[in-house]
Formats: structure tokens, sequence, C-alpha cells
């Protein structure tokens, strides 16, 4: 990622592993890029999905810019993204031989100006998985804190 984040789906960290990750453009409205600029956008519960060869992103709200008035298009309106071909056909083969995911993990702004999508082919986590990286997550904590206390 270069740029400004935007916004970053950390459930999708929590929920799934991240096997392979992409940059993709986002076909957006004058409204809607403004929107984005200003901070209004958010990435939970969203996902990708192949449609008729194009990749599409669904439930990514993407708030009315306040001057937008008549000009403001639907916040959850499916997005088009953007990508090389031979990408998409990496990600198809990925998503219907293996039964994997197309998650979007972070928008951000490229010092450019352009809005970038990072989506990610992902595949699920267990429910021990998940408990598995709390443990981990609390001991990394306990060590910093111990070693913080023994620096005083």
């Amino acid at each position: 990622m270069q740029g400004k984040l935007i916004a970053n789906n950390k459930k999708a960290a929590h929920d799934f592993f991240f096997l392979e990750k992409y940059e993709a453009g986002i076909v957006l409205s004058g409204t809607e890029i403004k929107s984005i600029r200003a901070g209004g956008a958010n990435l939970r519960d969203s996902f990708a999905r192949i449609d008729k060869g194009e990749l599409w992103v669904y439930n990514m709200n993407i708030s009315p810019y306040d001057k937008g008035n008549r000009y403001n298009t639907d916040p959850m309106r499916p997005k088009k993204l953007l990508l090389h071909k031979k990408e998409l056909r990496k990600l198809t083969g990925a998503v219907t031989q293996q039964g994997l995911t197309i998650v979007p993990v972070q928008l951000y702004i490229t010092p450019k100006g352009k809005a970038k999508l990072e989506i990610a082919v992902a595949k699920g986590k267990k429910l021990y998985d998940k408990r598995e990286d709390i443990a981990a997550r609390d001991a990394k904590r306990n060590i910093e804190r111990n070693f913080k206390d023994r620096a005083q």
C-alpha cells in the first residue's frame, strides 16, 4: 500500500487467511471519490465476486457526499474493480477450483489522487485458528508489557 489509508477491514484479517493480495482500481462517480477523500467509506461486511468476467465489490459503503445533492449515488451500489486480464484469470481459477473467496482488505488514495482497493484471495479460518491468533496476540502483549516494566 502506498498513500493515505481511508478504510481498513480488520474483521477480514480476523476471519480469513490471506493467500495473495492484489491492488485494484475502482470505477467511481464524482461525488463518490469526493466522499472517499473526506473519509466516508466503510469496508465492513464487503466482498468481491466475479460476474461475467468482471470483478465487482458488494456491500462497500461510500456515504453520500455532503454537497453532492442530486448527484449522489446509492451508497451500497456494486462497484466495478479494475484488474489486468492475467490477474483476473488467476483470481477466477482460484475462486472456482479451490473454493477460496475474494475479500477487500484496504481502501486508500495514491499520491496521484486515485482510489485503490487492496483485495486478497482468502481462505476462511476455523474457530481454533482464531483462538490461536488471539493467544499469540495476548502472549506478545504480555511480553511487551514485561519489557516495559523492566525498563522502568
